[in-house]
């Protein structure tokens, strides 16, 4: 049964999990992940891998998502792009402003977190600490982890996925 609860509780544990691209002389423990996309591949994914995560919280979860639903017209869903796109079209999926109360299991899209272009981080909410939202990440200098950032302009949205949400097309 998949809840936004249950997201949280998965994207926590898979953010600790140390989840890593090629770093420190370490090779990718990504495959998991970077297989759910068949024509990608680790070096493809290397450093460009966090939508990729959030995806793979979601079906670790038990949501029932395509990897390219229909409403995605510019890339599926390893590409932050695709979430959004996603969300804004499909009028089953919640789609909020960062003025918004985000909730834990909320998927957050965020703009120039690491370059200077829309959407180029994405996340899942853990929990709102009023001025902060504390957010479980994947490639955060190519490595998982748990973040607090600030409800600042950088919070592009939010996206709210249905209880049990099955796409179904």
């Amino acid at each position: 049964m998949a809840t936004r609860d249950g997201l949280a509780y998965v994207a926590r544990a898979e953010a600790l999990k140390t989840w890593h691209g090629m770093v420190m002389g370490l090779e990718s423990n990504l495959q998991p992940m970077v297989s759910l996309f068949p024509r990608w591949s680790l070096k493809e994914a290397d450093g460009r891998w966090c939508a990729a995560f959030v995806y793979y919280c979601c079906v670790t979860a038990g949501y029932g998502i395509p990897i390219r639903p229909k409403e995605c017209v510019s890339c599926n869903l390893a590409g932050c792009g695709g979430w959004e796109e996603w969300a804004r079209a499909d009028n089953r999926i919640g789609w909020r402003t960062n003025t918004c109360l985000p909730q834990p299991g909320d998927i957050v899209i965020f703009d120039k977190v690491f370059e200077n272009k829309a959407h180029d981080h994405i996340g899942i909410v853990l929990g709102d600490r009023g001025a902060s939202i504390l957010t479980a990440e994947g490639n955060l200098g190519n490595v998982s982890g748990v973040v607090e950032r600030p409800k600042d302009g950088h919070i592009r949205g939010y996206i709210s996925l249905p209880e049990n949400f099955v796409y179904g097309g």
